[in-house]
């Protein structure tokens, strides 16, 4: 876990942090919060200035809707969101699945209308940053700049990532790598990453890998018969992670 000297100031900050149950709290890592550990502390208040307000959210809830008017970005403070898009047939397709110290509502920028809906896999709570602060302060600060690129970058490589995977890899490849890209983002905020939970639904995963939800079962049941994982509900135990990587050809990034 790579560890900032000015990661204990973030902590005080109180759009960055909630009280909550252990399973559910994940503290900031390799994510948007910990791309703005990087800043200096003068750079962190004017970030904080921004911030319009924090907002709950209820399990099921809609964070924002496809084709509203894009205004502001959300800083994931507690709790767990996915993204779902309509296609042309009016069915709904799964596109991501967002953690604390994430920023959602990127999908906006291309049109300034959102592309995708978010809504709360669990009760969760995110800050609104409108994004003509965001874009005024970025203009005056290199650094904070930067910091947002970063954030777009990511989600460039995740649409990316999520399109090779349904292109080229069977079933068992899209569940192991979902697992590990899971495992990765646990750890990076200090959490095990061999042992963690689940927020979404086998149907959301299986929407999200573009196989059926029978199909999301059996590759789970198949991998811990071979004790690769072991799965009780909807937490999940990797017991060999190193193994799970070499039955999967794509770059877990």
């Amino acid at each position: 876990m790579v560890v900032f000297s000015n990661m204990d100031m973030l902590a005080k900050r109180s759009f960055y942090y909630e009280t909550r149950p252990a399973r559910q709290m994940l503290p900031a890592g390799q994510s948007s919060v910990q791309l703005l550990s990087r800043l200096s502390k003068q750079d962190l208040d004017k970030f904080d200035q921004i911030v319009e307000q924090h907002r709950p959210i209820d399990k099921g809830e809609y964070l924002y809707q496809a084709s509203k008017e894009f205004k502001s970005v959300f800083l994931l403070k507690t709790g767990a969101i996915k993204t779902v898009k309509n296609t042309h047939k009016g069915h709904e397709r799964v596109t991501g699945f967002y953690f604390p110290g994430e920023i959602v509502g990127v999908d906006g920028l291309a049109s300034n209308h959102h592309s995708n809906s978010a809504i709360a896999l669990e009760r969760s709570t995110v800050s609104i940053i409108p994004f003509s602060r965001l874009e005024k302060i970025s203009s005056d600060n290199p650094d904070i700049q930067r910091w947002f690129f970063q954030v777009l970058s990511k989600s460039i490589i995740h649409e990316q990532q999520l399109m090779t995977l349904i292109n080229t890899q069977q079933a068992q490849e899209r569940v192991i790598f979902l697992l590990l890209n899971l495992s990765r983002r646990y750890s990076s905020r200090g959490l095990s990453a061999k042992e963690f939970f689940l927020p979404m639904s086998r149907t959301d995963i299986g929407n999200y890998l573009g196989i059926t939800i029978e199909t999301v079962s059996r590759v789970l049941s198949r991998l811990q018969k071979f004790n690769l994982i072991k799965v009780d509900k909807k937490l999940i135990f990797l017991a060999d992670i190193d193994k799970l990587a070499s039955m999967v050809s794509m770059n877990n990034e």
